[in-house]
């Protein structure tokens, strides 16, 4: 990606967070339509994204009395720490408000602010519950930690497409992502490919003999 392109995402990805700030003081989330299932992630997270946010304004403090006999300085840490401090919120927020969602025919997972992955069901080979600690994925995998971790683990029968923070484009074979719930989170995956695995002309159904096995118990 050219630097204009990358400073362009970067700026985007700044407003989706600011936007994600508005949305978690409204408690209002982002795209979950009525009838859609969301699954939180941003518990894992949250004692330390709370415990970095309160050291970040102690120290705004603690800078502000330190630097009280140089003006310029003081003011323009002030504006550091506060940016910050809502940084680290912000974090928390499009955590909060931008959730993983099932919705009809498509599983759609979120990185906070800064990535989104869509996964349709059809393409679902299996899901299971599978605690890991992260780690740098191989090649056609890709994780969604939370927290240093991630509990469950797709795997698909055809790869899709997705697009990193910095623009670079990736072909996805199996996602590893984090779910508070990721037992409840596998139930209602499977439950919803099954359920489209039966929908006349999905794969898996009579009108469409030889196709793949929608979902296996993992």
């Amino acid at each position: 990606m050219s630097r204009g392109g990358t400073l362009r995402a970067l700026a985007a990805h700044e407003g989706r967070w600011m936007v994600s700030l508005g949305r978690w003081v409204a408690r209002r989330r982002i795209s979950v339509a009525p009838g859609d299932r969301a699954m939180p992630y941003a518990g894992a997270q949250a004692a330390l994204v709370y415990g970095l946010t309160f050291v970040c304004g102690v120290e705004t403090v603690g800078l502000h009395v330190l630097l009280g006999g140089v003006p310029v300085a003081r003011a323009v840490m002030l504006v550091l720490d506060v940016y910050t401090v809502l940084m680290m919120l912000g974090f928390q927020a499009a955590a909060v408000t931008r959730p993983h969602v099932l919705g009809p025919g498509e599983l759609r997972l979120c990185e906070g602010a800064r990535r989104e992955l869509r996964i349709p069901l059809e393409r679902i080979a299996s899901v299971r519950h599978d605690l890991r600690f992260s780690k740098e994925g191989g090649a056609g995998v890709v994780e969604l930690a939370v927290g240093g971790q991630t509990s469950v683990t797709v795997e698909l029968a055809e790869p899709v497409e997705t697009t990193t923070l910095l623009g670079r484009r990736e072909t996805v074979r199996t996602v590893r992502f984090h779910a508070d719930d990721a037992r409840g989170a596998v139930a209602a995956v499977r439950a919803a490919v099954a359920a489209c695995g039966e929908c006349p002309g999905a794969p898996g159904t009579p009108e469409t003999p030889g196709a793949p096995e929608a979902v296996r118990q993992g």
